[in-house]
């Protein structure tokens, strides 16, 4: 069952130490079952509460939540999701400093106060290349110098996938191309404005596809090995699928959903061609982990593994939830 979460019209001042999530449907978050457990073994006093906003929101609407956040004492800092780039755009001067991610790529992630500062960070570039790095095969790109990747959606988390696999110091282990599709161009501009910040020589193909149809073209034509990822948000802020079932996924290709809940319909469509084409499935549990963790990593100044046994024990913990 749903956990009652606030609003930009409803931000109440906290009464014990708070962390925030701002999401879309954050009450259905298996964090909120999680948090508490972790806050238990990382010693950390404090609850968590969600701000549910719709999918562009009013800029005035990302202000008054984080200048709540940065004038409410016991309010210490937020994971956000869905809004990182809007939310940055619209409160971008209520920080006091913001990390060189959060420049970079032009969002917000992690919002935390210190030193009477608030500051604004994006962790989507480490804990992104985390998840990468646990679902894709440490030489893939090496072994199959052909393939791509086509990353459907242009948010803050296609951003952060795209720096991190497009990096100089990877060598020849890089996709031969990275694929952006968007419903609308003006976050292709904004992606392709980044990209000429980035120090790499990765071709980069922007295409505007307002329809699941133009997504099935463009996924279909992609070499064998290649990874397709749904990084819309459809199957968990919205219904559906940014595909049709009339896709034809390419052979070997790894198959990643961002989202870990929610109807999951691009993952049943992967499902069903998984044996015709040897497709290598997963879903956004590694993602939900690390992004989580290096939140509250940084928000309560802990220190928390990336692996280990201190980490297998949080995603132990995470699991028992699910």
């Amino acid at each position: 069952m749903p956990v009652p979460t606030l609003t930009a019209a409803t931000l109440r001042p906290a009464t014990r130490p708070t962390l925030y999530f701002i999401g879309v449907t954050t009450g259905s978050s298996s964090i909120q079952r999680v948090f508490p457990a972790w806050a238990e073994v990382l010693g950390v006093d404090a609850i968590l509460t969600g701000i549910d906003l719709p999918v562009h929101a009013p800029e005035e609407d990302y202000r008054r939540v984080v200048e709540f956040i940065r004038d409410d004492d016991l309010s210490l800092g937020a994971l956000v999701t869905t809004h990182k780039i809007d939310l940055y755009r619209a409160a971008r001067d209520v920080f006091d400093e913001r990390d060189f991610f959060a420049e970079l790529m032009g969002e917000v992630s992690c919002i935390a106060k210190r030193d009477n500062k608030l500051i604004g960070s994006a962790k989507d570039p480490i804990s992104s290349g985390l998840a990468l790095d646990a679902i894709i095969p440490a030489d893939h790109w090496i072994k199959n110098p052909d393939a791509t990747v086509v990353s459907m959606g242009a948010g803050g988390s296609t951003i952060a996938i795209s720096w991190y696999l497009s990096q100089l110091n990877r060598g020849d282990n890089r996709p031969r191309k990275i694929v952006v599709t968007n419903r609308s161009e003006p976050r292709l501009q904004h992606l392709s404005e980044i990209r000429e910040e980035i120090d790499t020589d990765t071709p980069f193909e922007y295409v505007h596809a307002p329809s699941a149809a133009h997504n099935d073209s463009v996924v279909s034509i992609q070499p064998p090995g290649s990874l397709i990822i749904n990084a819309t948000g459809l199957g968990k802020d919205a219904p559906g699928s940014p595909l049709t079932s009339a896709v034809s996924f390419p052979d070997r290709a790894l198959v990643w959903d961002l989202n870990y809940r929610g109807d999951m319909v691009f993952l049943d469509q992967a499902r069903e061609q998984q044996s015709r084409q040897h497709l290598d499935i997963h879903d956004g549990w590694e993602y939900f982990l690390h992004g989580w963790t290096q939140v509250i990593g940084d928000v309560f100044q802990v220190h928390i593994p990336t692996s280990g046994p201190e980490f297998d024990k949080l995603s132990d913990i995470a699991r028992s939830t699910r």
